[in-house]
């Protein structure tokens, strides 16, 4: 008895007699499963939605309102030009966290932190390290003291530029990578509340040669975990790897002979009076926000600061 053409070939096959192959994508779906390095994947259909992250406070009621805080477990930007505000943020950033009784984190790349203007806005040194980065030695760690009268600082010592020997003399670039490599050595080792990354008195020309490969490792590093992650920068330099890109202008506040307030900023070269400099006008935008959808036009907000007199 002979045998049909068809039934040599399922029977050669390994199939059964009267066998429907499957066709489309069924098929596919099927041989992919059968994949033993694709076992584990699992389709976009059935993924979880990732909860939102925490929000903390800025220490800034407008920002807060504006962007509804630093998210925990991301990668926070918050650029401007000189004299924008940018470092006012980071102190208040630096000392609502500390209030909240959180170990927090300063890579200061230039060496330009202010302990005074830091104690005066309230952050807590007795959580706060700060690691001076610029020497010819390295990466400097300064413990200071809880008590605002008394800075006792472990490493260096205040001296500028010209003081210096010509071998101390800071380089921006060896200043932004000792810069990330602490950046990076912080975030592996877990355990704060905060870390901050000031590279605002970088040049941007400098600051900008940041591979992204570097920003995505940090947010890698951060993700998951209940640290922010907060860079301030001159221009935006994160890009796709923030998740809160905000984007600080400010403009000076004076009081005129008549004591009223005005603003100052276009107004010496046309007019011959004195003003009385007393804070500037700052204003927020949002740039970028990956944590909820992109508003059909930027949002700004806009809040005060206060000169301080000696």
């Amino acid at each position: 008895m002979s045998s049909s053409p068809l039934f040599c070939t399922e029977m050669a096959l390994g199939r059964p007699p009267g066998f429907s192959p499957k066709s489309g994508p069924a098929l596919v779906l099927e041989r992919l499963s059968q994949t033993p390095r694709l076992v584990a994947v699992t389709q976009a259909s059935r993924l979880e939605i990732r909860p939102a992250p925490e929000m903390v406070s800025i220490g800034i009621r407008e920002l807060d309102s504006l962007s509804g805080g630093l998210p925990r477990g991301c990668l926070t930007e918050i650029c401007g030009p000189d004299s924008a505000g940018r470092t006012s943020v980071l102190l208040a950033a630096l000392a609502a966290a500390t209030r909240r009784e959180e170990v927090c984190a300063l890579v200061d790349a230039s060496d330009a932190l202010d302990p005074a203007s830091a104690a005066a806005i309230g952050v807590e040194f007795g959580r706060l390290l700060w690691v001076r980065c610029g020497g010819a030695d390295g990466p400097q760690p300064s413990a200071v003291s809880p008590q605002p009268s008394a800075f006792r600082f472990q490493s260096s010592h205040f001296r500028s530029d010209s003081q210096l020997p010509r071998s101390e003399v800071r380089d921006p670039m060896s200043a932004l990578e000792q810069a990330l490599r602490v950046t990076d050595l912080l975030l592996q080792s877990g355990g704060f509340g905060m870390v901050a990354v000031d590279l605002g008195d970088v040049p941007f020309r400098i600051a900008r040669r940041i591979p992204l490969t570097s920003w995505f490792r940090f947010q890698r590093a951060v993700e998951r975990t209940p640290t922010v992650l907060l860079a301030i920068t001159h221009a935006p330099c994160a890009q796709s790897c923030a998740a809160l890109s905000l984007k600080l202008r400010s403009s000076a506040i004076g009081r005129n002979s008549s004591g009223k307030l005005s603003n100052i900023s276009s107004q010496f070269s046309a007019s011959s009076h004195t003003h009385l400099f007393e804070g500037l006008k700052i204003e927020g935008e949002i740039l970028r926000s990956r944590l909820e959808r992109k508003p059909p036009q930027s949002v700004r907000t806009g809040c005060r600061t206060e000169a301080m007199r000696a």
